[in-house]
């Protein structure tokens, strides 16, 4: 899904999910700067763990530093965006060169499947029931 601009770089599109979140990720030929929401990545997520997380798939392609991260993020908490990031940003990078091998070794391109469990009536959450009393 590569998409050529006016000034002849190519911008690779993914998106990535996780929990309630969705992320639409770009990346193009840069610096390794990365911008989520209009805001910078070490700000927007707050903390430096969250962030590396989001961007390992450049670490298992050797390919840090050789994009910049633009993505739009909705839902969700931090850590659930930050792992769709992660996945978006392997979404991308399979359209930007020839790393499908290493993304899906190292468990990039999969979607983690885990979501909340909706509450059931009858009960106090998904699974809590109320106090049980014979008499």
């Amino acid at each position: 899904m590569a998409e050529k601009t006016t000034s002849s770089e190519a911008i690779y599109h993914g998106t990535g999910r996780r929990k309630n979140a969705i992320v639409r990720v770009r990346i193009l030929p840069g610096s390794g700067k990365v911008t989520v929401n209009g805001r910078d990545g070490k700000d927007y997520f707050g903390r430096e763990a969250l962030l590396n997380y989001a961007l390992t798939p450049f670490k298992v392609t050797d390919t840090v530093g050789h994009f910049d991260v633009i993505a739009t993020g909705t839902g969700g908490g931090v850590s659930g965006q930050a792992g769709a990031l992660r996945h978006g940003i392997a979404r991308a990078l399979l359209a930007a060169g020839d790393y499908r091998a290493d993304l899906k070794k190292a468990g990039h391109l999969t979607r983690d499947p885990r979501m909340v469990e909706r509450k059931k009536y009858g009960l106090k959450k998904a699974r809590k029931r109320p106090q049980f009393s014979k008499r």
